[in-house]
């Protein structure tokens, strides 16, 4: 599938904490950085997301917030 999204990294998932109707999906990116998702525990269940799922993680963001102490 091709996709207009240009933010595509590759990564594995670390693991996946379900909640009563979300799911945070934990996901080392290649190069060992970190970036966690949060979606529904059917899209989990679709996708049948684990630990240790090669994944695509597709970023689309409207606003990107930064902040410093």
């Amino acid at each position: 599938m091709r996709l207009s999204t240009r933010n595509q990294l590759d990564g594995t998932v670390v693991s996946v904490t379900r909640g009563e109707a979300m799911a945070v999906v934990r996901v080392r990116l290649t190069g060992g950085d970190e970036i966690t998702s949060s979606i529904t525990r059917d899209a989990v269940d679709d996708l049948g997301l684990a630990a240790g799922s090669t994944v695509k993680v597709l970023i689309k963001s409207t606003e990107v917030t930064l902040g410093i102490e």
